[in-house]
Order: C-alpha cells, then structure tokens, then sequence
C-alpha cells in the first residue's frame, strides 16, 4: 500500500472532548483505514512538522440509523490521537477552540 502522507491523514477531528486533550499535547485525527501507527506517526510529522512520542488508534464502527422505513448505517472510519512533547504544537488547531 502506497500512500502518501495527505491520504493518510484525513482530516483532525475538532469536539469537546478532543479539545480538551489538546492541553495534554495530544491531537486527534481520522486517517486511513488500512495505515498503521508508524505510516500515521510519519505523516504527521513530515505534514506538520512536529516530533511524535506516541499514536493510539481506534476503529469506529458505523451506527445504525433510520429514515422512515429504510433502515442503513453510518460509515466505519479509523481515529488516531498523537501525541507530542512538551514544547510542540500543531498550530492548526489552534484557531479551532470550543
């Protein structure tokens, strides 16, 4: 799989809780579905310019939702949270409090 570091970083993911995990240095991500936590932790260094101590990576399941009578789900996607050392920031987010 040859992916390159934009296709393997999405987009970040901006809730309240994630928020609040930006003051314990840590940055929240949906990726790739197949990319793993060293393809992960490469893109967001060569993307943001940043060390990376850590990733965590979670696969999201789709939930079930109705309209009426059809019955469907949301997509499955896979979040990621990086985290940085002490003294680095993703300026990115910063313009994006809750």
């Amino acid at each position: 799989m040859n992916l390159v570091a934009h296709d393997i970083v999405i987009r970040p993911i901006v809730t309240e809780k994630s928020s609040s995990l930006m003051g314990h240095n840590k940055y929240t991500f949906e990726v790739h579905k197949d990319a793993n936590k060293i393809q992960i932790r490469q893109a967001v260094e060569q993307i943001f310019k940043v060390k990376v101590l850590s990733v965590n990576t979670i696969n999201v399941k789709g939930k079930p939702k109705r309209m009426g009578a059809f019955v469907g789900k949301t997509r499955s996607w896979k979040k990621a949270i990086v985290a940085l050392p002490e003294g680095q920031r993703i300026e990115f987010f910063e313009g994006a409090s809750v």
